[in-house]
C-alpha cells in the first residue's frame, strides 16, 4: 500500500500521479506488494525531524526512514510476513521545494519525482557517503527516472 500523508496546507500535491509513479517504480524494483509511506511536511517540522534523526540543524527537502536499515545497496528484501512487506517512509518538506536556493531553478513537480526517486533508493539502502557509493546510487536513480517516462 501507498499511504500518502499531507500535513501541510500551503502547497497542493497531485496524489494520484505521486502513487502512479511510486507505483511503477514498486513494479520496476519488484516490490509491488511492499508498503511504503509519504509525507508532506513544512520546513519547521522536517527541521524538528532533521535535528532529532541527524542531528542537523534546520529544514531539509528529504529525509528517508528505510524499514530495512541495514539492508545494503543492491541487496533484496524477503518479507518473512505481511507485516515485514514494508519499504518504510518518506518525509518530504514541500516548503523547501519551493523556497530553497536549492531548487529555485526547477519545475517544484520535477523536483518531487528526482526526490522521491532519491528517497526510495535510501530506503533500499543505497547511499552517497563515497564516491562509488554515489555512483551506485545514481545508477539507481537513473533506472527509476527512466521508468516514470510518460507519467
Amino acid at each position: 500500500m501507498i499511504l500518502i500523508k499531507n500535513r501541510q496546507r500551503k502547497y497542493s500535491i497531485n496524489n494520484d500521479k505521486i502513487i502512479k509513479k511510486i507505483h511503477r517504480m514498486l513494479v520496476t524494483l519488484g516490490y509491488t506488494n511492499f508498503d511504503i509511506g509519504i509525507e508532506f511536511i513544512n520546513n519547521k517540522t522536517i527541521a524538528y525531524y532533521n535535528a532529532t534523526y541527524r542531528h542537523k540543524d534546520g529544514p531539509t527537502d528529504i529525509l528517508s526512514f528505510p524499514f530495512y536499515p541495514d539492508l545494503k545497496a543492491g541487496d533484496s528484501i524477503t518479507a518473512k510476513n505481511p507485516d515485514e512487506a514494508n519499504l518504510g517512509d518518506l518525509m518530504i518538506s514541500l516548503e523547501y521545494i519551493h523556497t530553497s536556493n536549492k531548487w529555485k531553478d526547477f519545475d517544484p513537480d520535477e523536483v518531487l519525482t528526482i526526490l522521491l526517486v532519491h528517497g526510495i533508493c535510501h530506503l533500499l539502502g543505497y547511499d552517497h557517503q563515497t564516491e562509488t557509493e554515489y555512483k551506485l546510487m545514481q545508477a539507481k536513480e537513473e533506472q527509476l527516472l527512466a521508468s516514470l517516462h510518460g507519467i
